[in-house]
């Protein structure tokens, strides 16, 4: 029948990630999503293979400048919650070797004068972070002037990528 949902679309589960917060998972009815990027930059992680990824919506670039807020929520920060994504894909069976990354956010949507770059920063942090690690970023949407907004489909590694203008679709797959 036309129309008829299927049996794994009546099972699918929508986990919200927020700011300042990271997801994990290899349950391939999953998807992780979270909303309206600014400043913040989020980091998709995806193993093909186990299919299995993460998702982290962080929001400023270093946890010196709130450490007690770091040891209560690390994902807040780039300097902790990448380690702490990393370490949680590793948990549920996702090899390092077979990661593939999407990074998006970074933008400076505040009008006037940005004088502490947030976006900027987020985005300089999370790519030192990354290349001191060895990671390569497979895809990016960063910096600008819009929000965005991200969907990570665990069972096939599809990300879907909403701004206010557009929606575009990257693989994390192949």
């Amino acid at each position: 029948m036309a129309g008829a949902p299927t049996i794994a679309s009546l099972f699918a589960q929508r986990v919200v990630v927020g700011v300042g917060d990271l997801g994990v998972s290899n349950n391939v009815a999953i998807t992780l999503s979270t909303y309206a990027l600014g400043s913040c930059v989020a980091v998709v992680v995806y193993d093909p293979v186990a299919k299995a990824g993460g998702l982290l919506h962080m929001m400023l670039p270093e946890s010196a400048i709130a450490p007690d807020k770091a040891l209560t929520q690390p994902a807040m920060f780039a300097d902790t919650g990448l380690p702490l994504l990393f370490r949680s894909l590793l948990g549920i069976k996702a090899e390092r070797g077979r990661l593939r990354l999407f990074v998006a956010g970074g933008a400076s949507v505040l009008t006037g004068n940005d004088n502490f770059k947030i976006g900027e920063r987020n985005i300089r942090a999370t790519q030192l972070w990354l290349s001191q690690q060895g990671y390569g970023v497979r895809g990016s949407a960063v910096g600008g002037t819009i929000s965005r907004t991200v969907h990570l489909d665990i069972g096939t590694g599809s990300i879907s990528l909403k701004t206010p203008l557009a929606t575009e679709a990257f693989s994390l797959a192949a």
